[in-house]
């Protein structure tokens, strides 16, 4: 475990929030890097000033007419020379045995740590819980230790916890751990707060909920930033989610059981819509249409697709399963085979939800064949009683 210093830079950092000198420090690495990071620098500071302030004294001190004589000097001085050769040497050591332990110490998972399975892959994080939870936020419970096994299924990602000052490679073809300890719970915000801000992301029409507009959860939790700090691709800046940490582990798990499976009385496919959000694919799958880096969810169920191989298939419930399972195996023409696979992600429930989620949002015919490129021409026209303006515009 970490030894907690003396917070000097951290009180500093806390006067000058305002001017966001740091982020908050929400765990026991915040206190004992913000002060290590202080020290070096004051190091720094305290040597610099007058270094500079001697490089420019004795360039005006010293400074000869143009075209004077050059003089040679031979003389020095033996303890003023040792002085300064070695002084700063005790500065150097002191500060490599700081940053030393305190690598060690983010290196050195506790016993005993919760352990939280993390997929990364472009571009979306997938948490997993156990008992066949998964969702793309990090819930933890403060004051307890978490370490994450991570693995990434495509390129190399970066999980960075600006709050936390806790970051990570995730290299693929291995797996990488990290681990940290919040110390500050989020805030849980009222029933009222949250009712009005879902009302307000319905009436923008707002697919996803909007984290820059709003300080909170869908759940209702406050939350601390988690980004992908590694550049992995065209949609790097989007790759981003937030931890939540709870007061007690009953109120972790119970959040946990909310996400677990579908409700007893909830509708397939407005599960699946919750799906579409929580699993990432809407970064990658888009409901109006627009192309991204897969088809449009708009376009999709019912429809004939020519696949990459020269062959055409009709976008049935079997196709889109094997597509979630298997998606390399028929790709649609016109788009790379960049999606991850979800076996043994999703239980066969979430691929139903998903399933009748496509029914509702597919606008097209199924006579149609629908090309790799949302905004080519169609090669058939819609059945009749479709809207065909929504067609050609597509």
């Amino acid at each position: 475990m970490p030894v907690i210093l003396n917070q000097p830079w951290t009180l500093l950092a806390d006067k000058t929030e305002d001017y966001a000198w740091f982020p908050e420090a929400a765990s026991t690495f915040a206190a004992e890097n913000d002060w290590l990071y202080g020290v070096i620098t004051i190091v720094c500071v305290i040597f610099f000033i007058p270094i500079a302030f001697s490089l420019f004294y004795f360039a005006v001190r010293y400074r000869k007419p143009k075209g004077g004589k050059a003089e040679s000097n031979t003389a020095h001085n033996t303890p003023l020379e040792l002085a300064w050769s070695i002084g700063p040497s005790f500065f150097l050591v002191g500060m490599f045995i700081l940053g030393a332990k305190a690598y060690l110490n983010h290196r050195t998972v506790p016993d005993g740590a919760r352990d939280i399975k993390v997929q990364s892959s472009s571009w979306n994080w997938s948490f997993d819980y156990g008992g066949g939870t998964v969702h793309p936020e990090l819930h933890i419970v403060v004051e307890e230790p978490t370490k994450l096994s991570m693995r990434s299924t495509d390129v190399i990602h970066s999980l960075f916890v600006p709050a936390f000052r806790a970051k990570k490679d995730i290299v693929p073809g291995r797996y990488n751990y990290m681990w940290f300890e919040p110390t500050v719970a989020s805030r849980k915000v009222s029933d009222e707060e949250l009712a009005a801000a879902k009302k307000k992301m319905k009436d923008l029409g707002e697919e996803n909920w909007n984290f820059d507009e709003l300080d909170f959860t869908p759940d209702g939790y406050t939350y601390y930033d988690l980004y992908c700090t590694e550049y992995c691709g065209l949609n790097h800046s989007e790759m981003q989610t937030v931890v939540v940490v709870h007061e007690t582990q009953e109120d972790l798990d119970a959040w946990i059981k909310k996400y677990s499976m579908r409700g007893e009385n909830e509708d397939p496919a407005d599960y699946g819509r919750k799906l579409y959000s929580r699993r990432g694919c809407s970064g990658c799958h888009s409901l109006d249409g627009s192309k991204r880096v897969g088809p449009s969810f708009q376009e999709v169920f019912g429809n004939k697709r020519p696949l990459t191989d020269g062959d055409v298939v009709v976008a049935d419930e079997n196709y889109v399963r094997e597509s979630i399972l298997y998606p390399k195996a028929k790709v649609s023409a016109g788009y790379q085979p960049v999606m991850p696979s979800y076996k043994g992600q999703l239980t066969e429930d979430d691929i139903h939800s998903l399933v009748e989620f496509l029914k509702e949002v597919s606008e097209y015919s199924p006579a149609e064949v629908v090309a790799g490129d949302p905004e080519s021409s169609n090669e058939e026209k819609p059945a009749e009683g479709k809207n065909a303006t929504d067609t050609e515009a597509k």
